[in-house]
């Protein structure tokens, strides 16, 4: 069933490159109006998912949906609701940079002059430069440009801040909150970076060894973890109502980080609250499909 609310769903999605998958087993639902964190190490499938959901390519098995539309390669006015932002930064290295806007604005019905040249002048970015004269963190501002510059629906950035120094990620972060408030867009951004998360995302989904572990809302997944810790001569027994997601034991004692679903009143342990980066690590350590397979039922109520 589609969700009227979704920007995009998955079901049972999956990438099979010859032997190889891409992506497997992946469903999850991004809510409309949210800038949702792609996490994951580098071979996770984050890319995978966002060339599919940008038309680039197909999926192998499963279901996808992208405001409420199946993205092929004919479908022009997804393509014109969706803006993507490719890691190679694909841009006409003998172009001006105002030829881009112009090549921008002849492919794009919706496109926005005036937005992209007010980012570019923020950013110092002469109108009159030669693209390939531009440096890495330039260009990938004026690939961004060319996206927020279509007011898509929907904005697909592959590690977008990858190429930028920290005072031009920072600025990177408010744009896109800016896009958000302005333009009602969504964002679904892939990152290595749980601090960009942490900084303007309120949905995070982590990826691991090409499967969905983690997907909610950020808040939420703060508010159902917890770290328990105890000092002890001999194993001691999570308390009742908790998932283990991740334990480390050592001569001291044992951590736990768990998912909760009712009060921990056990005095035995002691319970803090994790960091969001703390839980996002947890996950990505039990990521794998054995470990996957032993906390199955920790995944029940995170996948949509």
């Amino acid at each position: 069933m589609i969700d009227g609310t979704a920007v995009l769903e998955t079901v049972n999605l999956g990438k099979r490159y010859r032997r190889k998958w891409g992506l497997q087993d992946c469903t999850l639902t991004i809510p409309k109006g949210r800038v949702a964190a792609l996490v994951g190490p580098n071979g996770a499938g984050k890319s995978t998912l966002l060339r599919m959901a940008a038309g680039l390519d197909q999926p192998s098995v499963g279901n996808l949906r992208v405001l409420g539309e199946s993205p092929t390669s004919g479908s022009g006015d997804l393509k014109e609701r969706v803006g993507y932002l490719d890691q190679e930064r694909p841009l006409y290295k003998s172009f001006r940079v105002a030829e881009m806007l112009r090549f921008g604005a002849k492919n794009n019905p919706n496109w926005n002059m005036a937005v992209a040249q007010e980012h570019l002048a923020q950013l110092d970015i002469p109108l009159r430069s030669r693209i390939g004269n531009l440096s890495g963190g330039q260009q990938a501002q004026v690939a961004l440009t060319l996206c927020l510059a279509k007011e898509p629906e929907l904005l697909l950035l592959d590690e977008p801040a990858a190429a930028l120094d920290p005072v031009a990620r920072d600025e990177l972060l408010r744009i896109l909150m800016r896009q958000v408030a302005d333009c009602d867009s969504s964002v679904l951004l892939s990152t290595h970076s749980l601090g960009d998360v942490v900084a303007i995302c309120d949905y995070v989904v982590v990826l691991a060894h090409s499967r969905v572990v983690l997907s909610n809302d950020t808040e939420y997944v703060l508010e159902s973890h917890r770290i328990l810790s105890a000092v002890h001569d001999g194993d001691l027994l999570p308390p009742p109502g908790v998932s283990v997601i991740n334990s480390q034991s050592s001569t001291r004692g044992q951590s736990l980080l768990v998912r909760v679903e009712l009060p921990i009143d056990e005095t035995q342990w002691r319970v803090e609250r994790p960091t969001l980066e703390e839980i996002v690590l947890a996950y990505l350590r039990e990521g794998s499909p054995g470990a996957k397979d032993r906390h199955s039922h920790d995944d029940e109520g995170l996948g949509e």
